[in-house]
């Protein structure tokens, strides 16, 4: 049985940086939406611009984690 060495390190490397993209892109995500103010009980400050603009961001980084996990298990399951 031969492994072909080359073809696994790049594999890994890949793996290795979505996984890192997709865990900043959480963690971007999760701080954009305390910016926001989400998860603390609503006060009676109304919503800036810089507020609506922390949700978006916020939404966007979960968008696009949702979107890489839903690519990762699409090659997985066959369909």
């Amino acid at each position: 049985m031969d492994i072909n060495w080359g073809a696994l390190a790049g594999v890994f490397g890949v793996s290795l940086g979505v996984t890192v993209v997709v865990v900043v892109m959480f963690s971007l995500g999760l701080a954009a939406w305390a910016r926001a103010g989400h998860g603390q009980p609503a006060s009676d400050v109304p919503r800036g611009r810089q507020q609506k603009m922390a949700a978006s961001a916020a939404v966007l980084c979960f968008a696009s984690c949702l979107a890489v996990a839903a690519y990762g298990i699409s090659l997985i399951v066959p369909g």
